[in-house]
C-alpha cells in the first residue's frame, strides 16, 4: 500500500511527530511506500533549522531528513503555517525582507493543493495531531 502522512504536532511538545516517525519507518520495513510527509499548523516546528535539542534525545529534525535521504520520502511543509510560525526558506526570506531564514532542506515550502495530491496519490493518509 501506498501511505501519505500528515504531521501537525509541534516537536517536543506534542507526541505526534515522534509517533509519525515511528509509523512511517515501520511501514517502510514491513514493505509499504511512503509516498510523502506533510506538515502542518505547529507541525511545521519539524522542519527549523533552529532545533537544537540536548545531545541525548533525539533530534526529530534530523530523524526526517535521515528517512528522506535513505527512502526518498518527500518533506513538505505548509507555507501558511510556516510564515505564520516563523519558519522560512532563504526565498521567502528575501520576498519578505527577512535577514535570516530557518527551514532545514530537504522540508520544502508548499502550499495546501500539496496535502490534496499527497491524499490523492496514496491508499491512505494518516493524520498525526
Amino acid at each position: 500500500m501506498d501511505y501519505g502522512l500528515l504531521v501537525m504536532g509541534a516537536p517536543y511538545t506534542s507526541a505526534a511527530p515522534h509517533s509519525a516517525l515511528r509509523f512511517a519507518k515501520t511501514l517502510i520495513s514491513k514493505g509499504h511506500r511512503l509516498t510523502g510527509v506533510f506538515f502542518y499548523q505547529d507541525g511545521v516546528h519539524n522542519a527549523s533549522l533552529l532545533m537544537t535539542p540536548p545531545q541525548d534525545e533525539l533530534n526529530l529534525r534530523d530523524a526526517w531528513i535521515a528517512l528522506h535521504q535513505e527512502h526518498g520520502v518527500a518533506l513538505d511543509v505548509c507555507i501558511a503555517a510556516a510564515l505564520r510560525r516563523g519558519i522560512m526558506s532563504e526565498a521567502e526570506a528575501k520576498r519578505h525582507g527577512q535577514a535570516h531564514f530557518n527551514l532545514a532542506a530537504p522540508f520544502e515550502l508548499t502550499g495546501l493543493g500539496q496535502l490534496l495530491t499527497l491524499q490523492q496519490r496514496g491508499d491512505r493518509l494518516i493524520t498525526f495531531a
